[in-house]
């Protein structure tokens, strides 16, 4: 008797948890997500897109995968990741920078960042100490700091510079351009952390 009470149970248990599974299953719809980096203005092709199947809240803005034709070729307006589930909005005229910042590009050598930096970081931007002696005035001096967040990195050309996208406002940005390249240091800081 109870074995035949503990086969039921496990008969019981078994179509209790088929029916969970099937049933969690028949909620995931298609949808589409990033299959490598992505940044801001870049136009979307097939290959930097994904299907994924994604259990979603109603009312989650996500691009279904079925309506893919919506997207391609069409400009980011945000910088995604691999893997990063693609909305609506993260497609369309770039929304950076907002209004009272500007995005400014600095040209750094190995050395002068630290190379995990990625779109999104919050850094801070230290003028170092001049190589060469500078004939410009307006330039910010040794030891100048400004916040700013990390936009995006184009990988170093044969000079072994960098170019690094910083969003910072606007009027730091008019400064910070003033000041003679190779006379800056990137330092990472914490992520959503106090800097």
């Amino acid at each position: 008797m109870p074995h035949l009470a503990a086969g039921v149970l496990l008969v019981g248990v078994c179509a209790g948890g088929t029916v969970w599974w099937t049933t969690s299953i028949q909620d995931r719809t298609p949808t589409l997500a990033v299959a490598r980096p992505v940044t801001v203005g870049h136009v979307l092709a097939s290959a930097d897109l994904r299907a994924v199947d994604v259990s979603a809240s109603p009312g989650t803005a996500l691009v279904p995968a079925e309506e893919i034709a919506s997207v391609l070729g069409r400009p980011m307006a945000t910088t995604l990741g691999p893997g990063a589930l693609l909305t609506p909005d993260a497609v369309g005229p770039a929304r950076l920078p907002a209004v009272g910042r500007a995005i400014v590009a600095v040209g750094v050598k190995p050395g002068q960042f630290p190379p995990e930096l990625t779109a999104g970081t919050p850094i801070t931007v230290i003028v170092t100490a001049a190589t060469q002696p500078t004939t410009t005035a307006a330039a910010p001096v040794a030891g100048t700091t400004w916040r700013a967040t990390m936009v995006g990195v184009a990988p170093a050309g044969t000079d072994q510079t960098t170019v690094v996208s910083l969003e910072l406002t606007s009027t730091d940005a008019v400064t910070l351009a003033q000041v003679p390249a190779g006379q800056l240091a990137l330092v990472m800081e914490p992520a959503g952390g106090d800097r």
